[in-house]
């Protein structure tokens, strides 16, 4: 696997993470720790580019969401009560990460693993850098 790790000014800076490759249980420690680096470094804005990585596995579900409670252990949007509500009513997304263009494959993981139901999924880098 492949990290570039870019900003894209917006209304707001975004760290956008390039990934080449699958996130798996030979990488998913290396994807959390360039994560959870940048985010001590600054990155509040975070944007997965999913479009070169094949597979997830569980390992890849388990590196996102320990990044997506990083972030929000950092950068607190509402109380976690709040948060549990508004999932599952359906009406909270993460303000911190968002993810985009997932193949096929990697999508219907994202969403059988409920991510959907939290983080926002875009078509392409534009449209979720317009997001946040």
């Amino acid at each position: 696997m492949d990290i570039k790790i870019d900003q894209h000014p917006g209304r707001i800076p975004v760290t956008v993470f390039h990934i080449n490759g699958n996130i798996d249980s030979n990488t998913s420690r290396d994807f959390e720790k360039q994560a959870k680096e940048a985010i001590e470094t600054g990155a509040q804005h975070i944007l997965f580019d999913l479009k070169h990585v094949p597979f997830m596995s569980s390992a890849g579900l388990h590196a996102i969401h320990d990044i997506f409670i990083h972030l929000r252990s950092k950068y607190p949007d509402t109380s976690d009560e709040d948060m549990r509500s508004g999932i599952n009513a359906g009406t909270y997304k993460s303000p911190y990460l968002k993810l985009c263009r997932p193949s096929p494959n990697v999508k219907k993981v994202l969403e059988m693993g409920g991510f959907d139901m939290y983080l926002d999924i875009f078509p392409d880098v534009d449209a979720a850098v317009a997001s946040f």
